[in-house]
């Protein structure tokens, strides 16, 4: 195959951080998906429908693309109140509200502490259809940090699936075959994305000849089963499981560091690399459904009508790209060639 045209898809997981990195990342995004689910964990967050329109506004302006459509969550915290709720509803452009445990991730301390705490705010959730995002771990020190979405699943998830049995959930970057078991045996109300790391990525990938600051992020690649696992998952064609980057972007020094910050970028090549897994499994056919159907079917929007095509021809990623600032953004697979390229 030479080459691969398929309707134009979403990212429903990307974060486009704020000021000169926003500016830089944001026209990544902008160019290969048609709509994408924005993270809120800015600082200080976005928490409220009025910081969510200010958010908007900065992305297009970064963005200058009629076509792409930012669609915006807010941060869940213990005091989210239910009216809030309300009003993110009534917004149209307000999509989902994202769990953050307390201390899982980049910006997370403002995050839940007990999930009790925002029942309010989950019930109100359940009333109007508003889907919950999770990052899926614990943060509880003594659990192992290759078993903390497992736990998850186990001491939060479920739980809450008990309480708000109709409450659509996100189990977002899933990394494991406890996470793809998890969502193949619960009902049509829970869905899952999938990262390109954790589709072409083991946690060998972190130790390849030294430590590989780029190729560490949140969740924690894992071992080569789970990555097998996931490959099944996204190739298979259920309509459960669909694509969200999760790129997240840092700058090198912020990379390269004594305690470097957790998250891949890989908005300068996402859809090049989803193929690249999907060719691997002989399952470029499946691609499309996965890329462009299952996450709007599953929020309950429009699929794409205008399309994209990949061409079968090898590039080289840059190894960095530069900042306004000086400093560089070093991309997934930077210095590696790709054999997929968006042209159109």
């Amino acid at each position: 195959m030479k080459q691969l045209q398929i309707t134009r898809p979403d990212d429903w997981h990307v974060h486009l951080r704020d000021n000169d990195m926003l500016n830089h990342v944001a026209p990544f995004t902008a160019q290969q998906f048609a709509r994408a689910i924005v993270m809120p964990n800015l600082q200080p967050p976005v928490t409220t429908v009025k910081l969510a329109v200010e958010y908007v506004d900065r992305i297009i302006n970064a963005v200058n693309n009629d076509r792409f459509e930012p669609l915006m969550t807010l941060y869940l915290t213990d005091d989210t109140s239910a009216e809030e709720i309300i009003l993110a509803e009534k917004s149209c452009f307000v999509k989902a509200l994202k769990l953050y445990p307390a201390g899982a991730t980049t910006n997370s301390s403002a995050g839940v502490t007990d999930i009790r705490k925002c029942d309010a705010a989950l019930a109100a959730m359940e009333e109007t259809g508003l889907p919950l995002l999770v990052h899926g771990e614990v943060t509880a020190p003594e659990v192992d940090v290759f078993d903390r979405e497992k736990v998850f699943i186990d001491q939060v998830l479920m739980p809450l699936m008990n309480r708000f049995p109709k409450l659509k959930i996100v189990f977002e970057h899933i990394t494991t075959a406890d996470a793809v078991e998890f969502v193949l045996n619960t009902g049509l109300n829970i869905g899952a994305t999938i990262t390109p790391q954790h589709l072409l990525l083991n946690r060998n990938a972190i130790f390849k000849g030294g430590l590989r600051p780029h190729n560490y992020c949140l969740p924690v690649l894992k071992r080569e089963q789970h990555r097998q696992a996931l490959l099944h998952a996204a190739t298979s064609g259920h309509r459960k499981f669909f694509l969200g980057t999760d790129s997240a972007p840092h700058t090198r020094d912020n990379k390269e560091s004594g305690c470097g910050c957790a998250g891949i970028f890989s908005a300068h090549a996402a859809i090049e690399m989803y193929a690249t897994a999907f060719e691997q499994q002989n399952a470029l056919d499946k691609l499309e459904a996965f890329a462009s159907f299952n996450g709007p079917d599953f929020y309950g929007l429009s699929r794409n009508t205008e399309t994209v095509t990949l061409e079968r021809t090898p590039w080289v990623i840059p190894d960095d790209y530069p900042l306004a600032s000086g400093e560089t953004l070093v991309p997934m697979m930077a210095g590696e060639t790709i054999n997929w390229k968006l042209i159109q």
